[in-house]
Order: C-alpha cells, then structure tokens, then sequence
C-alpha cells in the first residue's frame, strides 16, 4: 500500500517592524500571523508542517543589536508548547524553528519537531553558522552540538537542516544515513549572491540521498535591517532531485503537496549509492 503522505511549508513576511512594538510584541505578533496558515494546514490534512527559519521573530542577523538575545527561550518552551495545541488539535506533525535559550549567553538557532499527538520529539540546533555581510550570525547563535538527528514521527522519518547548513554536502548525507526520508531546511536568505544556488543544492542533495525535501524561504524586505528581498520560492523536491511543488516570490502563503515515500525505495534501487559509498576513502575530508 503506498505510503502517501500530506505535507505543508509556510512562508511569510515580517508583521511589525522592530520600530512598531518591544521584542515581546513582535513575538506575539509573527506567531498570529502564522496561526491562520497552520489552522489552513490543518484542515487541509496536512501531516507533516514545517515553519520557516526563527519564525516568530524578523531575521535580525543583519545587525548585531544584543537586544534580540531577549527573544530566545527554551526549546521546548512557551512558543513550542503553544504549537504543540495545533499539533495535537489537528494530529499534526509541526517543525518550529526558534531561538533558542540554554543557558545565560548559550543560544542556537533550533528547530523543534513535534509530533502529531502534541508530544516532543527532540531538536536540531543548526550547525554551520555564517558571519559574513549582512548574516553576523556568529554574534547570535552557538553552533549547534547535537549532531544530525532524525526524529521517528507518526507519518514519517523527519530530519532537519537550517538555512545556511544548506551549501555543506556532509550534514545532507549524514541525515541519510541517519534514516531521514524527509529533510525539511528552513531558511531566511535575500536575492542576490546565492539566488541560483537555491535551486541548485537541495536538489542535489535530495537526489545524492534518496531522500525528499521541503525547502523554506520567507518574503518580502524587513526594515529597519533591509538587508535585501526575501524571495520566497518555497518548494518540495523529490528523491531524483525534482522540483514538484513550489511557492510565490511574494506573497505569504502556505504550500502543500502530497507525495509516495515508497518513491524513496523505488530511487535507491536504482541509484546505489549508499551502496557504493567509500567512507574508508575519505578520511582526508575529516583529518584535522
């Protein structure tokens, strides 16, 4: 029997600029406006929902004001446990990128997953942080030290990737390996040097592992940072690297596509790369 399986992304613009509201505010007010589209998922069916990068707050890495360490909590927490009432609701499978607080001065950029029962599976705590012009994410965020999980949902076995982790082959491979049959990557990047890679990587890594992937991008500019247009473009591609759902450039709106896992079996049988695979021949790729 196939096993068919309803998915959603969610990609959305900033509801009130940081002039417009405190830290607190500005939380509240991008979790309302996700409400809608998750309640929409919700009674579509949706099964697995993937949210986008620290969705309940702009993308504030373009400037390195310490007030935003403000808007990280726990994980799980208040924002989380929030969701987990939609997951349940809707018997739901939810991934929640926020950002997280461990400790005083200990912060990641995370993804939590939970499953359809409202319950907690576990986290992703991003792992390659950039800092560069315009994304100062190494001022914000510890890297992550959890490894490359994959979480045993309801429908399906989900792994994660955040944003920038996107152009790093290793991690992609290290959740096949790990069992991921969907690998969500939500992200907040801008036109302009990386735009053709978008189209480019995650293809290739869905392709390379066997595996599908749900990739999400927000919309619109955010001011005060304007560090440049959120181009949306959310898709779903599946295990022979094709693009098979995607959303606007422009315009919040939540993405949903049904598809066969058993397509993973199907691709493996004919690409064998796991198979084929020389991990004794690359030790030169992890020598210090």
């Amino acid at each position: 029997m196939p096993r068919i399986i309803k998915s959603g992304l969610i990609q959305t613009g900033l509801a009130m600029t940081e002039g417009q509201g405190t830290i607190d505010e500005i939380k509240a007010s991008m979790v309302a406006r996700h409400i809608p589209f998750i309640e929409k998922a919700g009674q579509q069916g949706v099964q697995i929902l993937c949210l986008q990068e620290i969705f309940n707050t702009p993308y504030f890495c373009p400037g390195q004001d310490s007030a935003w360490y403000a808007s990280a909590e726990s994980v799980p927490g208040p924002t989380t446990d929030l969701i987990a009432e939609y997951a349940k609701k809707y018997k739901m499978v939810i991934v929640v990128p926020i950002y997280e607080r461990e400790q005083a001065g200990v912060l990641y950029n995370t993804a939590a997953v939970i499953d359809a029962d409202g319950s907690y599976l576990g986290k992703y705590r991003k792992t390659h942080i950039p800092h560069t012009s315009g994304f100062w994410e190494k001022y914000f965020f510890k890297p992550g030290n959890l490894g490359y999980p994959v979480f045993e949902t309801s429908y399906a076995k989900v792994g994660v990737y955040i944003c920038y982790d996107r152009h790093f082959p290793e991690g992609a491979r290290a959740l096949g390996l790990n069992g991921a049959e969907i690998v969500f990557n939500p992200s907040a990047t801008v036109a302009g040097l990386s735009q053709y890679l978008w189209k480019l990587e995650q293809p290739a890594h869905a392709a390379a592992n066997g595996y599908f992937m749900g990739c999400i991008n927000r919309v619109g500019t955010e001011a005060p940072w304007n560090v440049g247009r959120f181009y949306g473009s959310s898709y779903f591609v599946d295990p022979r690297g094709q693009i098979f759902a995607q959303a606007s450039e422009d315009k919040d709106e939540l993405l949903v596509a049904d598809f066969d896992l058993d397509l993973i079996d199907e691709v493996r049988s004919t690409w064998q790369f796991f198979r084929d695979r020389r991990p004794d021949a690359y030790n030169d790729l992890v020598a210090p």
